[in-house]
């Protein structure tokens, strides 16, 4: 690094405070580098515009991975959650996902003042509308104020606010969030650099009136009695008042009311032209695509603890606000409700994510990092983790270092990122179980196990943290050994527990040898898993290793796929365009055959063998 650059006022500039922003920057200012954070309005920190909610099926997942690696979703939710639960519980331990309601305004707050703590990070407003470049690196970024704000990295997270318009009927207005500018500058920024812009649209149910819902006429939707904690480090969980949510559904006339206003739709008078999120539809888009269905469910959310605010999720819409009424009040329990705030669709510019590197920089631009919608995904969790990673490799690139990547094998994270950076994405990318090859090893219940060291390796986890999960290391591998070690007319407890009937809990009760074993409950889970699940978790490592040589296999990163022999013109064009890291990397973009992933692998041998002759 040159004593110019060296002399650069900020490491790492995030733009954008949303979800993806605020670990972002949190985690690059935690590594010790000087972060700026730039936003448009710095009382919409980590805002909830749509479910008040973290968590849910595979996102659990994504985040209490990040809170193994030392981000700070988990611990801000267990804060401020005011319902808990876990999801799929009558199903394997490989599905089972936590989900917290969250207080939307406490939420936010809490965020903020997790950035305004933070030692090393300066949060400001001011709208960015440049990243200029020298040399093909980031130099800083040019606020809407004139301000040149000089660094190292760039971070863009800027969600839904990239020439956002908003959509209600057929009326349309220019906005990132209903009643917030959007903004445009960056569009072209992006533009200028040739990446693939595209547009995606999202939306949002109306919110209603906590008493004018007929609460008796819906069915109740309480949360567990023993909250399940997000975070390895939170010290209490549910210490907020517990609430309850309720579920009702939509029906015939509902129906006939949204198909009455399909012509006013912006989704389908054409107005609309950004794709929407295939697995979370608008309600006039289920109705039409799932014509025999004869209702939909609405799960009736507050918003938090102070406010009589409550989304109503399951009816995301943009028609016009006096069908809105109509539909609303078609719905058991609504008749009477007082919509306090209409839905409405919001379109926005989005980078097709095969333009960026697995650390999530941009290809061919030094210090330039995206991360969160502006990649194509929906979802809190997935702009969270993003934000995580790409602040990990900003402020690693800032310091000179290596990047830093997960592998499919390693984490819900891993799968992520590999699948934006190798496929790309033409709708909203929502992570779900299934996109998880290995998800029996990637389970909730074991993120710690899994990634907290490399938090500590990245100075994220403190001493007590990492001492923790070593004592619970410890204590798994002696129950373990104790059970497999100790017999019961001949035969291994731990062959007893595999039994279906079989618990833990209740194998300890019958069998006095077991009276001593002190298990907390979060080891006695993971032994009862390890135990049950062996013979499938075994099989499953299995693949892990024989997928690894392919994995790990490298390709050069200066490589002319065009003299690979035999490789189809198909393939030669995407591979050049996507410049794959590893030969596992290349065999999953679409377009290239296992024959060329054949093809690439006898090549990468015969290089090798020639270098070995010339050495």
């Amino acid at each position: 690094m040159s004593d110019r650059e060296r002399d650069l006022p900020h490491d790492v500039i995030v733009i954008g405070a949303g979800h993806a922003g605020c670990e972002a920057a949190l985690a690059a200012a935690r590594m010790g580098r000087r972060t700026l954070v730039l936003t448009l309005d710095l009382d919409k920190v980590a805002l909830m515009p749509c479910n008040p909610a973290v968590g849910g099926l595979a996102k659990g997942q994504l985040v209490r991975e990040l809170d193994a690696l030392g981000g700070e979703m988990g611990l801000a939710i267990d804060e401020t959650g005011i319902q808990f639960r876990m999801l799929n519980t009558r199903k394997g331990p490989a599905v089972r996902s936590p989900r917290a309601q969250a207080d939307k305004a406490l939420y936010s707050r809490r965020m903020r003042r997790a950035l305004e703590d933070q030692p090393g990070l300066t949060l400001e407003a001011d709208e960015v509308v440049d990243i200029p470049m020298e040399d093909g690196r980031v130099v800083g970024v040019v606020g809407a104020s004139g301000r040149m704000y000089r660094g190292h990295a760039v971070i863009l997270t800027t969600g839904t606010f990239l020439c956002g318009l908003v959509h209600v009927g057929t009326e349309s207005h220019a906005a990132g969030r209903r009643g917030e500018k959007a903004t445009h500058a960056l569009s072209d920024v992006l533009r200028r650099l040739d990446l693939e812009v595209g547009r995606m649209k999202t939306g949002t149910p109306p919110r209603v009136r906590l008493d004018s819902i007929d609460l008796n006429a819906c069915e109740r939707q309480p949360g567990d009695p023993d909250p399940c904690r997000f975070s390895y480090r939170s010290e209490t969980v549910g210490a907020m008042p517990q609430i309850e949510c309720w579920l009702t559904h939509t029906n015939p006339t509902t129906h006939e009311i949204l198909r009455e206003s399909l012509p006013r739709s912006p989704l389908y008078a054409g107005i609309i032209q950004g794709v929407g999120p295939r697995y979370c539809p608008s309600v006039e888009d289920k109705i039409v695509r799932f014509p025999d269905k004869e209702r939909h469910q609405v799960f009736l959310e507050p918003e938090g603890l102070d406010t009589d605010s409550v989304y109503c999720n399951g009816i995301s819409t943009s028609i016009p606000a006096e069908d809105q009424e109509r539909m609303v009040r078609s719905i058991r329990g609504l008749e009477r409700a007082e919509i306090l705030q209409y839905g409405y669709a919001v379109e926005y510019d989005y980078v097709n994510p095969v333009c960026l590197s697995a650390d999530l920089a941009v290809k061919g631009v030094r210090g330039l990092y995206l991360a969160g919608q502006v990649n194509g995904t929906s979802g809190y969790e997935e702009a969270a983790v993003q934000g995580f990673m790409a602040g990990v490799n900003a402020a690693r690139f800032a310091m000179g270092g290596e990047p830093f990547v997960l592998g499919r094998a390693e984490a819900y994270i891993g799968v992520l990122i590999d699948d934006l950076v190798t496929l790309g994405t033409r709708e909203p990318y929502r992570m779900f179980t299934s996109r998880a090859e290995y998800r029996l090893l990637l389970r909730q219940d074991n993120a710690d196990r899994r990634l907290m060291r490399y938090g500590r390796e990245l100075g994220l986890i403190d001493d007590r943290d990492f001492e923790r999960l070593e004592r619970k290391e410890r204590a798994i591998a002696s129950a373990v050994e104790r059970l497999e070690s100790t017999y019961d007319e001949g035969v291994p407890l731990a062959k007893i527990l595999r039994r279906p009937e079989m618990s833990l809990a209740s194998l300890i009760v019958s069998h006095p040898a077991l009276e001593d074993l002190e298990l907390d409950a979060d080891e006695a889970e993971q032994v009862e898993i390890e135990i049950k699940y062996s013979g499938y978790i075994e099989r499953q490592q299995a693949d892990v290793e024989r997928s690894r040589s392919m994995e790990d296999a490298e390709l050069p990163e200066s490589i002319d796929y065009s003299d690979v022999p035999t490789l189809r013109r198909e393939a030669v064009e995407k591979l050049g365009r996507i410049r794959p890291r590893t030969l596992g990397q290349a065999s999953r973009i679409s377009g290239v055959s296992p024959a060329d992933v054949s093809a690439l692998l006898v090549w990468l041998t015969y290089q090798r063998r020639l270098r070995s002759t010339a050495g």
